[in-house]
């Protein structure tokens, strides 16, 4: 019996978290056997797995509040499912540095999630007396998005300090 392919399946969002997924799962298996892989493993699949259904809610729902309560579900899955990456390396329990890959990965997520919540339909909600209203597009997010977090600026200027200050021990 094949199995419908389901509108949200063909999202570049839900394949770009399909991408995510696979990769929680090379990771998971690249783990050496220590207490804390399982745990690990677990916390990696489950996150990989909420992103997943969060989008798939998303777009089964159609009010706005709803879908931005699962974009930002989404988002904090896909801070925990970094997290436990780079806890693995930082313990060294992994074979291979997943950090980068995983950070790369997660980019790449980000900018098609990014567009994906900027196409929800803002107009088609009800107040849900909560006092918590999402908009992305408001010239404060604009200007908020420019000044975004660049982390080569950072460490760049971070070497550079510390350059400094060994041309003045020597």
């Amino acid at each position: 019996m094949s199995r419908r392919l389901d509108k949200y399946e063909k999202l570049p969002v839900y394949q770009k978290a399909q991408e995510l997924f696979d990769l929680a799962e090379v990771i998971a298996d690249a783990l050496k056997e220590d207490e804390m892989k399982e745990h690990l493993a677990a916390q990696m699949f489950s996150n990989a797995a909420l992103i997943q259904a969060k989008i798939a809610g998303a777009e089964g729902g159609g009010l706005y509040t709803l879908r931005m309560q699962n974009a930002v579900l989404i988002k904090l899955a896909t801070q925990d499912m970094f997290n436990a990456v780079s806890f693995a390396s930082m313990v060294e329990i992994n074979e291979e540095d997943y950090v980068d890959l995983m950070r790369d990965k997660i980019d790449e997520f980000r900018l098609v999630f990014n567009e994906w919540v900027r196409g929800f339909d803002k107009t088609y909600d009800i107040p849900d007396n909560w006092a918590i209203r999402f908009d992305t597009s408001t010239p404060e997010q604009e200007k908020l998005e420019e000044l975004m977090f660049d982390e080569d600026r950072f460490f760049d200027e971070f070497d550079d300090d510390e350059g400094e200050e060994n041309t003045e021990e020597e």
